[in-house]
């Protein structure tokens, strides 16, 4: 028996890189896997490269993290097709052609953008989801942070440290209902790096990222009255 037979998986951002990574994974132990993208024709592809190779049943859902209705969509779409929910990795966000800029003076509406897909989006996709992961007992939930949280980074680093606390806030309010929620921090990725972008004012600065620089690895688990070290995905939360 695989580690994830009849269980439902949802993966935010698997129509490539690391989200797709986990999604194929997934589908390895025995999960049937939606792949939600906003990247349709690619996260199609993968859907179908899933099914066909990996021996799971993947579907792909187009959606929009930064929109409430398109996360409900993705939900009900994903109960139509499979019959419920059980696990979510919230891996989507922007990146690989992310803008740089200060805080001070990065464009107001973009700052907001990134916020709302790389912060609220997995709130909203939590939402989303966990009405349907209690009716079947309990869930797990992934979201991904990062190194960033913990040194100089902008706005992406602010979202990741909102990532952290948005996983220690909902591991109180989702333990009582047996959904367990960590959040991951990867410490090297080989990805695209984000496009610089010049200062507005005449202040030289530059964004360093130390060699030596590593952060613990930030995890809660889902509990409504304390938090502790991260168990596996396919482990049952304790009381």
């Amino acid at each position: 028996m695989l580690r994830f037979d009849d269980k439902v998986a949802i993966v935010t951002g698997a129509a490539g890189g690391i989200g797709e990574a986990y999604a194929r994974r997934l589908a390895v132990e025995g999960a049937n896997v939606v792949v939600a993208d906003v990247a349709e024709e690619q996260g199609e592809k993968v859907a179908a490269e899933i099914t066909a190779s990996e021996g799971g049943d993947a579907h792909f859902v187009r959606v929009d993290i930064s929109d409430p209705a398109s996360t409900s969509a993705m939900a009900e779409a994903t109960v139509e097709r499979f019959g419920g929910i059980d696990l979510l990795v919230n891996n989507a966000a922007i990146y690989g052609d992310m803008e740089f800029d200060m805080l001070l003076t990065v464009d107001w509406d973009y700052y907001r953008k990134i916020m709302d897909v790389n912060m609220h989006g997995a709130l909203l996709c939590t939402r989303a989801v966990y009405k349907h992961m209690t009716r079947r007992g309990g869930g797990a939930i992934v979201n991904q942070s990062s190194t960033a949280a913990w040194l100089y980074s902008g706005f992406y680093g602010l979202a990741k440290v909102g990532i952290n606390g948005l996983t220690q806030q909902l591991a109180h309010e989702l333990g009582g209902r047996n959904i367990r929620i960590n959040a991951i921090v990867p410490v090297l990725m080989i990805r695209p790096p984000p496009r610089s972008r010049p200062a507005r004012t005449s202040t030289s600065w530059s964004r360093t990222w130390p060699s030596s620089a590593r952060a613990p690895s930030t995890t809660w688990r889902a509990r409504a009255s304390s938090c502790s070290p991260m168990t596996p995905l396919g482990s049952p939360a304790r009381s």
